[in-house]
This record gives C-alpha cells, sequence and structure tokens, in this order.
C-alpha cells in the first residue's frame, strides 16, 4: 500500500494471474484521506494493451474509489511471464463539489505549480493456479494408459503426449485415412488446452472439446474418443 497525503493506493502491483487469448483484469483501492475532493488520473505506458475504468474520476472526502484495470487478450505469453509495462497515478486536490466532468489535464500540469502526487505502479504476471491431475490408479491388462503423477501431484504433460501419440499411431497403422488424423489432432489439441492451459476453467474450451469427442463417437474413431475419456477429461 502506498500513503501519501491525498491517496492511499492499495496495491502498488497489479496482478494478472496469465493466461493466453483472455481478458483479464484486478483492481486498485483509491482512499482519500483528506477533508478534500481529490482527483485522479490513471496513465499506463501501453494504452493499447489495457483498459482502465475509471481512467478520471473524483474520490470523495474520507472515502474510496475502486479503479478496475483489464488486460486486453494476448496472443504470446512473455518470455519466463516477465512484464515491463507500468502504471502511472496521478492525484492532486480538487475544488469543493467537483464532479469527473470538471476534470482537466491542466489540473496535473505540475509546471504550472499545481502540487500533484504521483504513485507509480509495476504490473506483474503470475501463473494461474494448477488444479490436480488425474492420480496414476495403476494399469490392468487391456486397459488405456494413464499419464503418470510426479512428486507434487501434476501429471506430467510430455507423458500424456507421448501416451496419446503411440497409441493414435497404432490407429493410423490400420487405418491411414486423413479422417483419423484430423480428429487425432483435435483430441490431443484439445487434451492439452484443457489440462495444461485453461486448467478446466474455461468453460468454452470444455465445450470445444465435448464436442470434438461426441464427433468421435459418431464416427468411426470410438477407440480414440473411449482413449481420452478413460483420461478423465469430461
Amino acid at each position: 500500500m502506498s500513503t501519501g497525503d491525498l491517496l492511499s493506493i492499495d496495491p502498488l502491483e497489479l496482478k494478472f494471474p496469465f493466461e493466453l487469448r483472455k481478458q483479464i483484469s484486478c483492481s486498485l483501492q483509491l482512499s482519500n484521506k483528506t477533508d478534500n475532493y481529490v482527483a485522479f488520473k490513471v496513465k499506463t505506458t501501453n494504452p493499447k494493451k489495457y483498459c482502465v475504468r475509471p481512467n478520471t474520476g473524483i474520490v470523495l472526502p474520507r472515502s474510496t474509489c475502486d479503479v478496475i484495470v483489464t488486460m486486453q487478450a494476448q496472443k504470446e505469453a512473455p518470455p519466463d511471464l516477465q512484464c515491463r509495462d507500468k502504471f502511472l497515478l496521478q492525484s492532486v486536490k480538487a475544488n469543493d463539489g467537483a464532479s469527473p466532468k470538471d476534470i482537466t489535464a491542466e489540473m496535473f500540469n505540475k509546471e504550472a505549480g499545481h502540487v500533484v502526487e504521483e504513485c507509480k505502479l509495476r504490473v506483474v504476471y503470475v501463473s494461474p493456479p494448477q488444479l490436480p491431475s488425474p492420480v496414476h490408479e495403476g494399469s490392468e491388462e487391456g486397459s488405456s494408459p494413464r499419464g503418470s503423477v510426479s512428486d507434487n501431484g501434476h501429471a506430467n504433460a510430455a507423458e500424456f503426449t507421448n501416451a496419446a501419440r503411440a497409441f493414435t499411431e497404432q490407429l493410423e497403422a490400420q487405418d491411414k485415412s486423413s479422417e483419423i488424423s484430423a480428429f487425432r489432432e483435435k483430441l490431443v489439441r484439445g487434451w492439452f488446452r484443457i489440462k495444461f492451459v485453461s486448467n478446466c476453467l474455461d468453460q468454452n474450451v470444455l465445450s470445444e472439446f465435448k464436442a470434438v469427442i461426441q464427433l468421435a463417437v459418431l464416427g468411426r474413431n470410438q477407440a480414440v474418443a473411449s482413449f481420452w475419456l478413460n483420461q478423465g477429461a469430461v
């Protein structure tokens, strides 16, 4: 929390649980510590990437105001989830009874002699919470292969993918049609997105995967569908 003469700002880091192709929001709480009306403005080094509502406003005496910062859906993840984007929150004393429509750029002009408080905010990307993967129950003769579970309770993505590849290659040895290849790609991609990207939290992805399973069951690829159903995907 930042404690200036006018506003207290909490938190000082904007933490986004980063996920690809998904809008993510976090909030700031501004607390007016004075008996005066306080005007504020929020700036960012990357205005096309973020939406701030409200980006200007008035905090009434001894009251609070919530600011919502929304990061637009991203197509690529930065290396090591490091982000250099920053925000600047400026605040200045306003006239009694002031409203947001009374705010002007001149109010925040320090060169004009206005006393402007400034607080810099960092952007931090964090990994989304991980859900436990299916527990290894041991393999029985004739049963479908399952991914193993590591010491921390999470299945190894490579093992799941390798098991899927081995299983579907056996099918392709019997049937070289493009239909099986197309279903294989959709099923592997769907499983990976659910378990290791969306963590079963994205209902749109889950619905899409169920639709693929239904298509596989209706077609000639019942064995492929059965394999993934046994993995606990749906």
